[in-house]
């Protein structure tokens, strides 16, 4: 087991770390997500290193994007994406 921390933008609330944890738990390979909101921080344990990008590019096309990875429109396209999977993760 490899436990790995990735520093993420657009993390406001339970409600994107709900929908976060959910979505990262379902990728093979990941047995545990935690999502730290103040710091904006999701750490996971995998099976192997080739998983991290796996839950890389998760995050991103949820709106939640390594921190220092994009810029521009890129990032107010992933500021929109955080809000709809925030409020997801408060109905769920």
């Amino acid at each position: 087991m490899m436990k790995t921390s990735i520093d993420v933008e657009n993390i406001r609330c339970g409600g994107c770390a709900n929908s976060i944890s959910k979505k990262l738990s379902a990728i093979d390979g990941v047995t545990h997500v935690d999502v730290a909101i103040e710091e904006q921080q999701v750490t996971v344990d995998i099976n192997e290193k080739a998983i991290r990008e796996a839950v890389v590019t998760a995050l991103k096309a949820m709106g939640y994007p390594e921190r220092g990875s994009v810029e521009g429109f890129e990032s107010l396209k992933g500021k929109a994406k955080s809000v709809v999977s925030c409020a997801v993760g408060k109905m769920g």
